[in-house]
């Protein structure tokens, strides 16, 4: 059985900073530097809570099919093999989130920090269908 509190807390900490971003009418009047630093603090959270998904989706699949199973899959075979097992919906969706979790180790610019950014508000909603499902798979 999977000790998912790591990964709810990551959820937790993720929506938490979404929803400061997104919703708090005093940052709508702050100036750039501080919407800029609110930003980069959802992107941190969306890169932890990233990495916590696609390794507990391995380590589910590895539990329940064994590791042979597992060990050696890129990315896409992974999350393949989580669809298959009803962990994700949409293997497409989950592989644009990995680009841009890619993405976010060369954010030089505001443009692409402001696609990880929005990229961040859809993987919540498909990050927590991950932990919901993982339990209620969870054995």
């Amino acid at each position: 059985m999977l000790d998912l509190s790591s990964l709810e807390k990551a959820l937790a900490s993720l929506k938490t900073a979404l929803d400061v971003a997104c919703s708090n009418e005093q940052i709508k009047k702050m100036g750039e530097d501080i919407k800029d630093t609110i930003r980069a603090g959802v992107i941190q959270n969306f890169e932890f809570t990233y990495e916590l998904c696609w390794k507990f989706m391995k380590r589910w699949l590895e539990n329940n099919l064994g590791g042979m199973y597992v060990d050696g899959l890129n990315r896409r075979e992974l999350f393949r093999l989580a669809a298959e097992h009803q962990l994700i919906n949409n293997v497409e969706t989950w592989m644009d989130y990995h680009d841009q979790r890619n993405e976010t180790a060369h954010i030089y610019d505001k443009e692409t920090a402001e696609e990880v950014f929005e990229s961040a508000k859809s993987f919540l909603k498909e990050a927590e269908i991950l932990l919901a499902n993982l339990k209620k798979h969870n054995a």
